[in-house]
């Protein structure tokens, strides 16, 4: 079996979100790995820097992997390393490789006949999993208004965006956070993100606010995910910190393990470099005794990472990514009281809505 041709397209799905008067784009990087068997192989990463994205893999790398054996996923991943990205950098050159190793661990499960979940480690299945229900968009009754509404659904972990106002404004990000623990009650776990928003001073500002509201975790707090940073506010609040979700290759999670930076590592297949170096980030983590969980969405493909490892945590169904996924694949397995149960289809399981992806292409 070999690969016969690959190509990358660029999408920006709608998401029509509850309350609010207007969609949200979200637009995808989707490829598409064909082989001379006939079996095919479907990969994704997101909307950073995407027609540089698309642009590397249909020029460069998706012409350098015709004619190659796709079940050699290390050899390929260490090729296209070495060839188009020797000195280590991310951006474009991560989240295409993440795209393109997704697709080739597609074509893996389909070629042997297994899901990837199973084919990567297969620790456990059905997997935890969270909702991330509370976007900045959204003012306070309609925060809590989503939130009562995922928690009368038996979604018994969810997660909120903090930051307002460009992380200038903790006390009212504090506000809402315990609006929104009040309401869950106490047998709700309670997640925050900043997405990188908040100078040190004012996340330990937030974190001082909110230890009392029980977080399971903040994510992201500070600019660039500074590892320095992390580690200081990880020192003086209570509240578990999490980070990674946007960091290409196994160096950067490297960094923020070895610094005590983090109490959860987040790598996403879909920015890291795909399977073949989620699970090399797992690993190192495990070896820290540290868990893994997703950050960042795209649940339908972090599924097969965290249920992989005996160290994976939770899957992210982030509203606006999850709700893309169900728009451009059909049926894809969604939350179902706090898990989510992967299918025994090889491969990832994953079918795509050829009429959705025709429709919201880029033209």
């Amino acid at each position: 079996m070999r690969i016969s041709r690959v190509e990358a397209t660029t999408h920006s799905v709608p998401v029509e979100v509850p309350m609010l008067a207007h969609e949200i784009i979200r637009p995808v990087v989707f490829v598409t790995v064909e082989t001379d068997s006939g079996v095919t192989g479907y990969g994704l990463t997101g909307h950073a820097q995407r027609f540089g994205v698309a642009e590397f893999i249909n020029r460069e790398a998706g012409p350098y992997l015709v004619g190659r054996d796709p079940t050699e996923t290390e050899r390929l991943w260490q090729e296209l390393y070495s060839r188009f990205n020797p000195r280590s950098q991310t951006g474009v050159w991560s989240s295409a490789v993440s795209a393109l190793d997704i697709a080739l661990w597609d074509i893996k499960g389909k070629h042997y006949g297994e899901p990837v979940w199973r084919l990567l480690g297969g620790a456990r299945n059905p997997v935890p999993c969270y909702i991330t229900f509370g976007l900045l968009e959204f003012n306070l009754p309609q925060l809590l208004e989503m939130a009562e509404y995922f928690a009368d659904q038996g979604e018994n972990r969810l997660k909120m965006v903090v930051a307002i106002d460009g992380g200038e404004r903790p006390m009212e990000d504090a506000a809402r956070v315990g609006a929104v623990r009040d309401i869950l009650g106490e047998n709700v776990e309670l997640m925050v993100d900043a997405n990188y928003g908040f100078s040190f001073n004012r996340a330990l500002e937030l974190c001082k606010l909110i230890e009392p509201y029980r977080i399971t975790w903040f994510e992201e707090p500070v600019y660039q995910n500074d590892a320095r940073l992390l580690a200081e506010l990880r020192r003086r609040t209570s509240i578990p910190i999490s980070a990674g979700q946007n960091e290409g290759h196994r160096f950067r999670h490297r960094d923020l393990i070895v610094n005590g930076a983090v109490d959860i590592v987040q790598p996403n297949v879909c920015y890291v470099g795909g399977y073949t170096e989620g699970v090399k980030v797992a690993h190192m983590a495990q070896a820290f005794n540290l868990p893994i969980a997703n950050g960042g969405g795209w649940p339908h493909h972090n599924a097969h990472l965290q249920a992989a490892m005996s160290n994976g945590w939770r899957v992210e169904f982030h509203y606006l990514m999850w709700q893309v996924g169900e728009t451009i694949y059909r049926d894809p397995p969604g939350p179902k009281r706090g898990w989510v149960t992967l299918t025994e289809e090889p491969g990832l399981g994953l079918d795509p809505n050829g009429d959705a992806l025709r429709e919201y292409r880029d033209r």
